[in-house]
């Protein structure tokens, strides 16, 4: 079975527990690894991380932790960076054998068990607001993370979670505002439709980013899926080798 997740920003400041958070995680982490061929892991699961070349953020060890047993027991993990893990470079890959994917281009096609799929994070899908593209820029350029590491971690991480937390706070939608605005929306199925129309064998495409869970058919022959979030939900994807579904994990009682 292959698993899809995304938006789970572990160690989030505006999380009311973050351990329990952490727990739930890898609850369901534990609850798949039996039958788990591979794991694409589709951004922005760690709220923030930055590596340093000798030193990496405290926390997030029974997530790391269970990653790495389910590497060592087979499973293949792809993580690919979100605009809040954008910083992943080499301590995971070394450590756990996870491979990271960077994707300027919003995706990249994957087939898989002869599927043929894209796969993003989907904050750089399609046309974006010119102030996004340029921190985009910015967050990726080489000699700004070389400046941003000559600074103490006790001014960066917290300037960073901070900054997350004033950004989800802005961008919360209120009950009558939808998780994801309708020009939005309208953004990502015309990229999708782009993306279907240049590659007649594409049969899902798989974003996060959008923090809404959805399914829609966006041409007779291609699938775009939303992963949603795991702030006020769990949800998820597999693949079977047939047919890509979304749900919604509950965490056993008994194991809170």
């Amino acid at each position: 079975m292959i698993y899809f997740l995304s938006d789970i920003h572990l160690g989030a400041a505006y999380m009311p527990d973050r351990k329990a958070h952490e727990a739930k995680v890898v609850a369901f982490l534990q609850s798949i690894e039996q039958d788990a061929g591979r794991l694409y892991l589709l951004g922005d699961i760690l709220d923030y991380w930055f590596e340093y070349r000798d030193v990496v953020p405290r926390g997030y060890v029974r997530f790391f932790g269970q990653l790495a047993r389910m590497a060592d027991r087979g499973t293949e993990i792809v993580w690919f960076t979100g605009n809040h893990d954008i910083w992943l470079f080499d301590y995971l890959r070394d450590e756990i054998g996870i491979t990271v994917v960077d994707t300027p281009a919003g995706g990249i096609p994957v087939d898989i068990d002869g599927t043929r799929f894209f796969l993003g994070h989907g904050d750089n899908f399609g046309r974006q607001p010119r102030s996004y593209t340029f921190l985009r820029a910015l967050f990726h350029n080489r000699l700004c993370q070389r400046l941003y590491a000559s600074l103490h971690p006790r001014w960066t991480i917290p300037f960073a979670h901070g900054w997350s937390a004033h950004s989800r706070l802005a961008s919360a939608p209120s009950p009558s505002v939808p998780a994801i605005s309708p020009r939005a929306r309208a953004a990502v199925e015309t990229f999708a439709r782009s993306l279907a129309d240049a590659d007649p064998a594409l049969r899902y495409i798989i974003i996060g980013h959008h923090h809404l869970p959805l399914a829609e058919q966006i041409s007779p022959d291609c699938r775009l899926v939303i992963l949603g979030n795991w702030i006020d939900r769990a949800t998820y994807a597999s693949f079977d080798g047939k047919e890509v579904k979304l749900h919604e994990y509950d965490r056993p009682a008994d194991t809170k």
